[in-house]
């Protein structure tokens, strides 16, 4: 006889037994095992918590692409917002007020309100390389909110004490170019500098109406480019395309065309000299 009989009569003490050790589950977790949750409890909320974390990832993922939108270009983008017939220009840029101006670089020392006349009171622009400009149409608002639009920039030109606004179309003698120049007579010099610097990008948003002139017109998603040119408390707005809407080729010299259809800003330069004197 063996066993805990035979060592019961020997006087012996019996042999341990040892204790087979559970074997650690796979989804065991040390923190879990600690705190006495069962192996298959811990599974249970090990599968849990990861189908949640998917359906959160999924949910983050879907928001984020619901952020993203459709990628459309700029000119898509302009067409959706602002409809088919607006004309915004395709490149605009903006240039600070030049130290030539700065005699009028306030208002109050320059009172004396714009005149039709004065602004569009020549008829033709002449330019380099026999390029001529004829004004078809001139109009002058003592609300700025009509010859612009967008809120953004209606919101800035009123900012700016913005009192009137000279617009004047233009055509080329051969009929290939319209042109559009628009003097806004604002508060001093440092709104015309924000202001030509806001519409750096702020132009997609908001522009110059065309002038209605029922000869000439952009055409409705044609390429058109714009300037920005502070001049003292004025803000010279130069918008220039083809008639036909079309792109520029290498015959197309647009910065001979921008600087003949500039020619309406010697009402401005002559107000300097007012105030100066013909040596400024």
């Amino acid at each position: 006889m063996s066993g805990p009989r035979q060592a019961q009569r020997t006087g012996q003490k019996p042999p341990a037994r040892k204790r087979r050790r559970t074997p650690r589950s796979d989804w065991q977790l040390p923190l879990l095992t600690d705190w006495g949750v069962p192996p298959e409890r811990q599974k249970l909320l090990v599968v849990i918590t990861s189908v949640v974390g998917v359906i959160a990832v999924a949910f983050g993922f879907v928001a984020f692409a619901a952020s993203l939108g459709e990628y459309v270009p700029e000119r898509r983008a302009s067409a959706a917002m602002f409809g088919t017939d607006v004309v915004i220009p395709e490149v605009y840029h903006g240039w600070p007020s030049p130290k030539l101006f700065d005699p009028i670089t306030d208002r109050a020392k320059d009172g004396k309100p714009l005149t039709q006349k004065e602004v569009f009171g020549q008829k033709t622009l002449t330019g380099e390389k026999r390029l001529t400009l004829k004004l078809v149409a001139r109009k002058l608002d003592t609300d700025c909110a009509a010859a612009l639009w967008g809120q953004e920039l209606l919101d800035a030109v009123a900012d700016a004490e913005c009192s009137q606004a000279a617009r004047g179309v233009y055509t080329s003698a051969d009929g290939r170019y319209v042109g559009q120049y628009t003097l806004l007579n604002l508060r001093d010099g440092q709104a015309a500098n924000a202001l030509v610097e806001t519409l750096k990008t702020g132009y997609r948003g908001g522009w110059t109406r065309l002038l209605e002139s029922g000869q000439v017109s952009f055409p409705s998603g044609g390429h058109t480019e714009g300037g920005g040119y502070a001049l003292g408390h004025y803000v010279g707005l130069v918008w220039i395309g083809r008639a036909d809407g079309a792109e520029p080729t290498a015959k197309d010299d647009y910065v001979s065309l921008a600087l003949t259809l500039r020619g309406a800003e010697k009402a401005v330069y002559r107000r300097v000299v007012t105030i100066t004197g013909p040596r400024a």
